[in-house]
């Protein structure tokens, strides 16, 4: 479905990879092997593409959009590696994380290289707005990566904490994607603080998705484990949902499993069962839907184009993704 989304700019979308490939050169040879493992394990890229499509969308002439969207993914690059080490992970994208098959500092080192690179591409692109915006979300992104630290096995967390952690987390790196690319552009800032809503709801839709998909999936279409957000003590919005939704012993079961340093095949089924029949996928697949109509609504004022079409069909993608 990525392939189908990237039809429309599939010229830019090979020369964002080959950019992303050719600023991971490094003298150090071990910044390079682990730059390249990470290329070579591919991804959705929806993160870049949104650069590529919101700034298409609004007519850009030059190719500043390029450099722009592989500053993004360094960003969200950086930030999986230095996610891996936190949580522990042990399988992304189908693979052995870079911390499994190296080491945490090689992870976290490597990680610092690829965001300071983000920024050395900023300044070539030369704008101070865009470098305000990409500081701000980056400062948001550790801040949220914070606040899941903090809620991490706390059973007693909040669907608003729940809310800010995603928002600051996930979509906050959409919505730079989609208003970095409308200013590349020239659009006004109508058009550009538009398009970062819509990013901001997409972001925040995908993210709801993934956490459906992480009690419904299974492990080789996700490329990570199910349960993985159990297992790493992450209160996420289906499980805070079944707590205050299920019974007494049924709370007590997701609370100890939601403790425990390590969870048996059996508790996970079990929680999986408690998750389902209180209706939380339901519930957090609800909340995806409404992000998704308001995200179609920030997009409805762009002039009709193949470009909003494709911003149109990234929506649908990300609500009804499997992976």
């Amino acid at each position: 479905m990525s392939q189908q989304l990237r039809a429309i700019v599939e010229d830019d979308f090979q020369a964002v990879n080959q950019y992303v490939i050719d600023q991971l050169y490094s003298e150090v040879e071990l910044v390079e092997s682990i730059g390249h493992y990470i290329v070579e394990a591919g991804g959705k890229r929806l993160r870049p593409l949104l650069v590529l499509l919101a700034a298409k969308s609004c007519g850009i002439e030059d190719n500043k959009h390029i450099p722009m969207a592989a500053v993004i993914e360094f960003i969200h690059t950086a930030t999986l590696l230095h996610d891996d080490v936190v949580d522990m992970s042990t399988l992304r994208r189908g693979r052995p994380t870079v911390n499994a098959e190296w080491n945490n500092p090689s992870s976290v080192l490597v990680g610092d290289f690829i965001y300071s690179r983000a920024f050395q591409v900023l300044v070539r692109i030369g704008s101070l707005r865009i470098m305000e915006i990409i500081a701000d979300t980056t400062n948001k992104i550790a801040e949220g990566e914070v606040l899941q630290l903090l809620a991490k096995s706390n059973p007693e967390s909040s669907e608003a904490d729940y809310m800010r952690v995603i928002e600051n987390k996930t979509a906050i790196l959409f919505k730079a994607a989609a208003e970095c690319g409308a200013i590349l552009a020239g659009a006004d800032v109508t058009v550009s603080n538009r398009l970062g809503r819509f990013g901001m709801h997409i972001g925040t839709a995908f993210q709801l998705i993934d956490d459906v998909l992480d009690y419904r999936g299974d492990t080789e279409a996700l490329g990570k484990n199910v349960g993985d957000d159990l297992a790493e003590g992450k209160p996420t919005l289906p499980l805070l949902y079944a707590m205050a939704n299920c019974g007494p012993d049924d709370v007590t079961l997701v609370k100890q499993s939601l403790a425990a340093e390590t969870v048996s095949p059996e508790q996970l089924q079990n929680v999986i069962k408690i998750v389902i029949d209180s209706g939380a996928l339901d519930y957090t697949q609800s909340l995806a839907e409404t992000q998704v109509a308001e995200s179609r609504a920030c997009l409805a004022e762009l002039p009709a184009s193949g470009y909003r079409d494709s911003l149109m069909a990234m929506v649908d993608f990300a609500i009804n993704r499997n992976s």
